[in-house]
């Protein structure tokens, strides 16, 4: 496959400390795995999290990285979908196909032992010039060919959280809907609420910069900054004094979870789309006779193939995201950039270096 041995990764080396090594480059392990040759890959708040110690499943060692493209470069024999050749994105999600909550469309459940969000966080995953993708025939999705990698970059996990947040929301036409959090994730999902036909989509952030983008790329209705002392009088006057009808929480913040469902009307719907790193307060008491509804969980990464659709007829574009571009070999220093905001950073793109 290639005359090299090795190649460059990021790798979790322990609590705090993420490093550039030379690893092994993948084979395959199973019958149903395909390697993908990575020509770009980005940096998720969720690698942060892993840096950090937040999510216990990490394993420390694995090689990072669950949001890239690529060029299929070998397959196992049980893989029918995908040959050599073919552009496709990797889903943030491992899923067999098979079992249960699978059949269910829940495939951040999935009942295999590497079913869910494993890789970059329990194998391997696509920080690399190489990644394995198991189950292949579920975890890639062809790429259309109007379609760039950059349109691309996003579609099997900040993408795909922003339309699942957005479909579990049942938003109906002429709905009120409130996105907290005007990062990658509150911007994906804002995008994919538009396509329901929502009467207003009101973004809400404290960095004003995030905020000017979005009003100027037309992203939202109406852009919100908390902490002014007519903030919730603003709120209810755009919401016809109710509240909104669906909030998306997309930020994690440290009083984001209670400013979700503060600003909901009653019997609205109030969906977590962001992970926190800090357990939150349900204050039922507080709430009583709102009648809330809450929906909460990772991202079920099953539409995929209708995201690249959307991006591929002009309905869905990221792009705008994209505020960096490096190389693998200068990760570490995409990382301080993303890890500490500097820079007005989005999203970086990692392109990978010649192996």
């Amino acid at each position: 496959m290639n005359h090299k041995q090795t190649m460059k990764a990021v790798v979790y080396r322990s609590k705090g400390c993420f490093a550039i090594e030379e690893r092994p480059i993948p084979q395959l392990l199973d019958e149903r795995d395909a390697i993908v040759k990575v020509t770009c890959a980005s940096i998720c708040s969720s690698d942060i999290h892993i840096k950090h110690g937040a999510v216990p499943k990490a394993v420390e060692g694995v090689i990072v990285g669950h949001e890239m493209v690529g060029i299929v470069q070998e397959t196992g024999q049980n893989v029918k979908k995908f040959r050599p050749g073919d552009r496709v994105t990797v889903n943030v999600e491992t899923f067999c196909g098979e079992c249960f909550y699978c059949k269910k469309g829940f495939v951040n459940n999935c009942q295999d032992k590497n079913g869910g969000w494993a890789l970059g966080c329990r194998i391997d995953g696509g920080q690399a010039a190489y990644v394995r993708v198991p189950y292949a025939d579920n975890g890639l999705n062809h790429i259309p060919d109007n379609v760039d990698d950059e349109q691309a970059l996003f579609t099997g996990d900040i993408l795909a959280t922003g339309y699942w947040g957005a479909k579990i929301g049942d938003i109906k036409e002429n709905d009120c809907v409130a996105v907290i959090g005007a990062g990658p994730a509150g911007i994906s999902t804002m995008l994919c609420a538009r396509l329901y036909g929502p009467e207003k989509i009101i973004a809400i952030d404290t960095n004003e910069k995030r905020l000017a983008l979005i009003k100027d790329k037309g992203i939202a209705n109406t852009v919100l900054c908390p902490g002014s002392k007519d903030f919730y009088q603003t709120f209810l006057s755009l919401t016809h004094g109710r509240g909104a009808d669906v909030v998306i929480e997309a930020a994690g913040g440290e009083d984001t979870f209670q400013m979700a469902w503060q600003l909901a009307r009653p019997n609205a719907c109030v969906c977590i789309v962001a992970l926190y790193e800090k357990p939150q307060l349900l204050p039922l008491p507080d709430m009583y006779g709102k009648n809330l509804t809450f929906k909460t969980g990772g991202v079920d990464a099953s539409d995929c193939d209708e995201i690249l659709r959307l991006i591929s007829r002009g309905e869905l574009d990221t792009r705008c995201l994209i505020t960096h571009r490096f190389p693998l070999s200068s990760a570490m220093e995409a990382y301080d950039i993303f890890e500490t905001k500097k820079e007005d950073v989005m999203k970086i793109a990692l392109y990978m270096d010649e192996q």
